[in-house]
């Protein structure tokens, strides 16, 4: 299709979602961050600074590899674009898929499938099912799903999504997950934009109903409003939006093109990377046409994370070296940056050992100055803050969902153990079974807790002994305590050790939540507020 077939096709391409005057303050704030990180650079990477080669070296990558997937964020901000809405056409043949597993509740599928058969444009509902339990087919024929037995399928998810491909006809497909309660206007939010021949797929925001509910899920949620809003919109502006698990509406011919629905851990994203590949456009809108579940617990939040560690390295490593050459330059670099998140669990291992080395071994990496190396940093800091608060008025709520997302910032440092883990698991192509998040908080203290009760522990050890050693046993000891370099490796190591608190007080509250169903009592007519 040409730009000049049909201009109505083409205003979702370029439409911003703000005035230029916006567009132009976020892009002085960019610069001026650029700016910072070059000046930073240009004191850091000069010679007198190299203490010990290898872990200079090392902690050079550490560090620099955060601000740089920080830069390539940034520019992609710059791109925020939002789709003008497009009206749907009438006659589509739209099919909507949810799937069920063995172990999950009743409940929450009878309150999806209510939501789904209130849906207005025209459309049939499957629900693909693998529990074996007779109330899951008479729940879909209550209300007016189609039901699909689909057991003991491999790829899970994907699995029955392809088995169910095979078995239907229509030209849509929205993969909604179970724990999403739909809108009645859901369809009439995306289908429009599948006038342009060449969308592939389109998502739409993800939100949630159960986020006041726990530290976790607040938490969990907060980490979620950025990518869903500014991060997603970028992407679309340069036409590498991903897809998620859930909301994602696919063309039929776009899974076909690539031999259905990819398999893995991370199997949207898998499926994302090969629509591209083979040459479909994506789209994202920013709207919020549905709300689901958000795990309530450190533990459930933690084996979602692994997974999604696991699965999404899974692409980093074999997926795109393989259709690299089929993806545009933003496509590779979108797809690189969200494929090495998760190497941040390797990466905040390393620099939490830095001060221990030092402590323990007299190992130091750098000879720099810590005020010096402050007065450097704070600049950086400054604008990376100002930065994303600016682009918060890009978020799909821009009241609720702004702020500093101080929760989020604890699990995800929480989950650094995690992270690594799954970092590892790629690393040497280790498995782990493919298990559907909790949809009910679990009430335990989880076991992924323990790498921050060790974190603390080192610290408060650590702690003792260097006061200790520094006042009985080494000459000159006050002068020595007061020494920059300990002084900057204590506060480097007490910012790390305040960070674990949130993660340890998410995993205490996880032993005090009661496990209640969070979809009993949501109102339909309701949801959306």
């Amino acid at each position: 299709m040409k730009k000049t077939d049909n201009p109505a096709l083409w205003q979702y391409r370029a439409a911003a979602s703000s005035t230029p005057v916006r567009k132009m303050g976020l892009a002085v704030l960019v610069v001026a961050g650029a700016i910072s990180m070059v000046r930073l650079g240009n004191w850091w990477f000069r010679p007198e600074h190299v203490a010990s080669w290898p872990l200079f070296l090392l902690l050079t990558f550490v560090f620099w590899w955060g601000l740089v997937r920080t830069l390539i964020v940034w520019i992609s901000y710059l791109r925020i674009a939002k789709p003008q809405r497009l009206p749907p056409a009438g006659g589509r043949r739209v099919a909507i898929f949810t799937t069920s597993s063995p172990g999950e509740p009743l409940g929450m599928f009878e309150k999806t499938l209510a939501a789904c058969a209130r849906i207005r444009y025209p459309h049939t509902t499957y629900l693909l099912d693998d529990t074996q339990d007779p109330r899951f087919r008479a729940a879909a024929e209550r209300h007016g799903a189609v039901w699909l037995e689909l057991v003991g399928l491999p790829g899970a998810k994907a699995g029955k999504i392809n088995a169910a491909l095979a078995r239907t006809d229509e030209e849509f497909i929205l993969v909604l997950d179970p724990d999403h309660i739909p809108f009645p206007n859901f369809l009439d939010e995306v289908l429009g934009y599948f006038e342009d021949a060449r969308v592939g797929f389109v998502q739409v925001a993800q939100a949630y109903y159960n986020q006041y509910r726990s530290f976790t899920a607040r938490g969990a949620a907060e980490q979620t409003y950025g990518f869903y809003g500014p991060t997603q919109m970028g992407m679309h502006g340069l036409n590498c939006a991903v897809a998620i698990g859930a909301n994602c509406t696919f063309r039929r011919t776009a899974l076909a093109s690539i031999g259905g629905h990819g398999i893995g851990l991370a199997e949207d994203l898998i499926t994302a990377i090969r629509i591209h590949a083979a040459g479909w456009k994506s789209v994202y809108s920013p709207v919020i046409v549905s709300r689901g579940l958000v795990p309530e617990d450190l533990g459930s939040f933690c084996k979602q994370q692994l997974k999604w560690a696991r699965g999404v390295q899974e692409v980093l490593f074999a997926e795109l070296p393989r259709l690299w050459p089929q993806l545009s330059g933003w496509q590779r670099l979108s797809y690189l940056t969200v494929g090495t998140y998760y190497v941040s669990g390797l990466t905040m291992l390393l620099f939490l050992l830095i001060p221990y080395l030092f402590f323990w071994f007299g190992l130091l990496p750098a000879n720099m100055d810590f005020l010096e190396f402050l007065g450097r940093w704070i600049p950086v800091g400054l604008l990376s803050l100002s930065i994303y608060l600016y682009v918060q008025r890009w978020m799909c709520h821009p009241g609720p969902e702004t702020g500093l997302h101080w929760r989020g910032m604890c699990l995800k440092f929480a989950c650094w153990p995690v992270f690594a883990l799954g970092c590892l698991l790629s690393i040497w192509n280790g498995e782990i079974p493919y298990i559907p998040t909790a949809k009910r908080a679990v009430k335990q203290f989880t076991t992924f807790a323990r790498p921050l009760l060790a974190h603390q522990a080192l610290f408060f050890l650590t702690l003792g002994y260097v006061v200790v050693r520094r006042v009985y046993f080494t000459p000159e000891s006050r002068l020595a305590l007061s020494s920059a370099d300990t002084w900057g490796m204590v506060s480097f190591a007490g910012l790390a050790f305040a960070m674990t608190v949130g993660g340890l007080y998410a995993a205490y509250q996880s032993t005090t939540i009661r496990p209640e169903d969070p979809w009993v009592g949501v109102d339909l007519d309701t949801i959306k507020t």
